[in-house]
C-alpha cells in the first residue's frame, strides 16, 4: 500500500492560513497597518475601492526593504521580529508569526513597491495567488506602497460571502479605529473611493478620542492613571452621567496593542455598578503598559486574546485605579435640592392633620403631673398612669382604602392566593378568599411581570410578553412597510442621533430604506443627525433607540436593500417598541396580547428563531406531586 501522507503545496498552505488569518478587507489593512507600525511608520495613508474588495492600498514612511527582503517578505513563516522561540516571551513588535504577507498573497493579487531610506532606487515585485511574475528595479518614495487588488479572486466562495461594501467599510472603519487609538504618535489619512473619511494629526490620547469619536466626548471622560512595579495604566472612563444605552465606546491596550479582555471588562463594570443603572454601559479607553515577559499574545491569530500572568493583582490595581478617579472628579451622584422634579417636602408643622384624615390631639403632655390627667389604675391599686385621650380616626375610610387596594393588586384572586399568599392576614384566610373567588374563571396571569401563564387543552401555556409583542409587531410593521402605508410623523422637537463614523457610513448606506418606512432624517455633519419624522406606528418609543438597532442589526447581517433588509429593519423596530419584561400588565392588557399573537401566523417563533410559547403538559405538572 502506498504512502498517503504528503507535504501540501506552499500555495495551499497559504490558502489555509489565510482562512485564520484573513477574514475580510478589515483584517488586510490591521496586518498591513501593523507592519507599517513595526517599520517604524510615521505617516501612513490607507487607500481604498469599493470597501476593499478591488483595491487596498497602504502607503508608508517606514524603514523600507532590500529586494532580497521583499522577495522573502512573501514567505511562510519568513519574519525580522523574532529569532528563536523564547523571543516569543518578550515581544515588542504587533507581528512576529510570518503568515500574513504570505496569507495575503495568497488570496490576492498583490504589487508592493519599497525602498530603504538613503537609497537611491527601490524595487517592484508582483505576486498573484502566491506566484511571484515578477520583481525589477523600480524608482519610489522611501518605505512601502503596497497594493492589494481583488481580494478572494482565486477563493470564489470566500469572496462571495463578503458583505455589502457599507458593511465591510463599517467594518474597516472600526478596525482603522482602534490601530489609531494604539498608535498615536503616527499620522493617519483614509481614503475611500477618492473621499477622505480620516486625516489624523500626531497627538495625545485624548486628541486622537476626540479626533475620531466627535468634539463632544472632550467634555464627558475623566483620566486614570497609576503606576505600580507590576502595570502601569493610563486612559479615560466616562462620567456616569454619559453612560450610554447603546455604541459605548470601549478600548483595551496592552504594550500598544488592542486586546479583548472580558475579565478586566467586568473589572470596569464593577466600578460603576451603583452609578449607572443596569441597561447602560460606559465608555473607557484603557491602556496597559506590562512587561513584555509576563503577557501571551500568541494564543489566538489575530492576536486580539492575551493571556496575563499576574490578572488577579491587575484587577485590583484597576478597580482601585477607576474608583480613585471617580472619586477625585466627584463622579459619584449627589442629591440636587434644587431640582425641578424633586418632590417637595414640607417643613414639619405639628398643628397639620396627618395625610390619612386623623387628627392628632395635641393637647396631650405626657410629662403634665396634675390629677386631672391621671388617674387610678385599676391594676395595681394605688399605682397612677398617664391617659391619653381618645384619637378621632376614620375607621369606614381606611377600610375603603384598604379595600381598593386589595382589588388593585389581585389579592382576592384564588390563583394569587395559592401561589404568592405571604402574609399572615392572607394565609389567614386563604380557604375562605377562596371559596368565595373561585366562582370567577382565571383566564389568564402575570409572574414576574414577565411571563402570562394561560391553560390550554394539554396543560399549562407559558408565553414571554415581551417575545410575544414582538412577533405582533413584526407582522404588523412588515404589512404596512410592504404595502408603502408606512406613514411619517413629524416631531415638534427634533432628536440627534449621534453615531460613530462605522455607524455612519450604514446609515448612509440605508438612508432611503428608512425613509420608506417612516423616517425624515437630515444629516448634521460630523456623524449627527436630526430625526424630524418617525413612523405613526411606533408610538411614544424613542426613535434614537430604534434607529441605533436598525443599523447595529444591518452592520451584524449585512442585508442587501430589498426585502431581506426591509424585514430587518421591521425586526428592529419591532424589538425597540415592544413591552419589555418587567412591566406588569392588566388583566385585559394580557388577553388582548393573546389573541394578537394567536392571529399571526406562526406564533411560536419571533421572527429571528426565539421560542415565544412554551406548553408544560398535565403530565409534567403530575409528576411534581408524585
Amino acid at each position: 500500500m502506498s504512502d498517503v501522507i504528503k507535504l501540501l503545496p506552499d500555495s495551499v498552505a497559504n490558502q489555509i492560513a489565510a482562512g485564520e488569518v484573513i477574514q475580510r478587507p478589515a483584517s488586510v489593512i490591521k496586518e498591513l497597518v501593523e507592519n507599517a507600525v513595526d517599520a517604524g511608520a510615521t505617516n501612513i495613508q490607507i487607500i481604498l475601492k469599493d470597501a476593499g474588495r478591488t483595491l487596498i492600498q497602504v502607503v508608508d514612511n517606514g524603514c523600507g526593504m532590500s529586494d532580497t527582503d521583499a522577495r522573502l517578505a512573501f514567505e511562510r513563516h519568513a519574519t525580522s521580529k523574532i529569532k528563536a522561540a523564547d523571543d516569543l516571551f518578550a515581544l515588542r513588535t504587533m507581528g512576529f508569526r510570518g503568515e500574513a504577507l504570505a496569507s495575503i498573497a495568497a488570496i490576492a493579487q498583490v504589487d508592493l513597491r519599497t525602498m530603504r531610506h538613503g537609497e537611491s532606487v527601490g524595487t517592484r515585485i508582483v505576486i498573484s495567488g502566491s506566484k511571484v511574475e515578477s520583481q525589477e528595479p523600480e524608482a519610489c518614495q522611501p518605505g512601502s506602497n503596497m497594493m492589494v487588488k481583488n481580494l478572494f479572486f482565486n477563493v470564489p466562495a470566500r469572496r462571495k460571502f463578503l458583505k455589502k461594501d457599507s458593511v465591510e467599510l463599517s467594518n474597516i472603519m472600526r478596525e482603522f479605529e482602534r490601530l489609531a487609538l494604539v498608535n498615536t504618535d503616527v499620522e493617519f489619512t483614509l481614503i475611500h473611493n477618492d473621499a477622505v473619511l480620516h486625516q489624523l494629526m500626531k497627538g495625545s490620547l485624548k486628541q486622537r478620542i476626540c479626533d475620531l469619536f466627535g468634539k463632544s466626548l472632550d467634555h464627558q471622560l475623566i483620566p486614570v492613571a497609576t503606576d505600580t512595579p507590576i502595570v502601569k495604566i493610563s486612559g479615560f472612563v466616562s462620567l456616569p452621567e454619559n453612560a450610554r444605552r447603546r455604541n459605548a465606546l470601549q478600548y483595551l491596550f496592552v504594550n500598544g496593542r488592542n486586546m479583548r479582555h472580558p475579565y478586566f471588562h467586568k473589572a470596569l463594570m464593577q466600578c460603576y455598578e451603583q452609578l449607572i443603572s443596569a441597561d447602560t454601559q460606559p465608555s473607557y479607553f484603557i491602556d496597559f503598559k506590562v512587561d513584555p515577559d509576563t503577557i501571551d499574545v500568541n494564543i489566538h491569530p489575530t492576536k486580539n486574546e492575551i493571556k496575563f500572568e499576574n490578572e488577579q493583582p491587575i484587577w485590583q490595581i484597576l478597580v482601585a485605579a477607576v474608583k480613585e478617579s471617580l472619586g477625585k472628579f466627584n463622579a459619584v451622584p449627589s442629591i440636587d435640592f434644587e431640582s425641578v422634579d424633586v418632590p417637595d417636602i414640607p417643613a414639619f408643622n405639628p398643628n397639620a392633620n396627618a395625610a390619612h384624615g386623623i387628627d392628632l390631639d395635641t393637647s396631650y403632655n405626657p410629662f403634665a403631673t396634675t390629677a386631672s390627667t391621671y388617674k387610678p389604675s385599676a391594676i395595681g391599686g394605688g399605682a397612677w398612669r398617664p391617659e391619653r385621650k381618645a384619637v378621632a380616626q376614620d375607621w369606614q375610610k381606611l377600610y375603603e382604602d384598604f379595600t381598593e387596594e386589595r382589588e388593585v393588586y389581585g389579592e382576592s384572586s384564588a390563583l394569587s392566593q395559592l401561589l404568592g399568599a405571604e402574609s399572615v392576614e392572607e394565609k389567614a384566610g386563604q380557604q375562605e378568599m377562596f371559596d368565595s373567588s373561585a366562582k370567577e374563571a382565571v383566564s389568564v396571569m402575570q409572574i414576574k411581570n414577565r411571563y402570562i401563564l394561560s391553560p390550554s387543552t394539554s396543560g399549562l401555556m407559558v408565553v414571554d410578553q415581551h417575545r410575544a409583542h414582538i412577533r405582533i409587531l413584526f407582522d404588523r410593521y412588515i404589512d404596512l412597510a410592504r404595502n408603502g402605508d408606512l406613514a411619517s410623523q413629524r416631531v415638534i422637537f427634533p432628536e440627534v442621533l449621534q453615531l460613530s463614523p462605522s455607524q455612519n457610513v450604514v446609515l448612509d448606506s440605508i438612508i432611503d430604506e428608512v425613509a420608506t418606512l417612516g423616517f425624515d432624517l437630515a444629516f448634521l455633519g460630523d456623524n449627527a443627525w436630526s430625526v424630524n419624522g418617525v413612523p405613526s406606528v411606533i408610538g411614544d418609543v424613542n426613535p434614537v433607540e430604534v434607529l441605533m438597532q436598525i443599523v447595529e442589526s444591518v452592520s451584524e447581517t449585512g442585508d442587501e436593500v430589498g426585502d431581506s433588509l426591509r424585514e430587518n429593519i421591521a425586526l428592529s423596530m419591532a424589538k425597540a417598541s415592544a413591552i419589555r419584561a418587567g412591566q406588569p400588565l392588566s388583566q385585559s392588557d394580557m388577553e388582548h396580547l393573546l389573541s394578537d399573537l394567536f392571529k399571526v401566523s406562526t406564533p411560536n417563533y419571533t421572527p429571528d428563531g426565539q421560542v415565544v410559547i412554551s406548553n408544560i403538559l398535565f403530565d409534567d405538572i403530575s409528576r411534581l406531586f408524585k
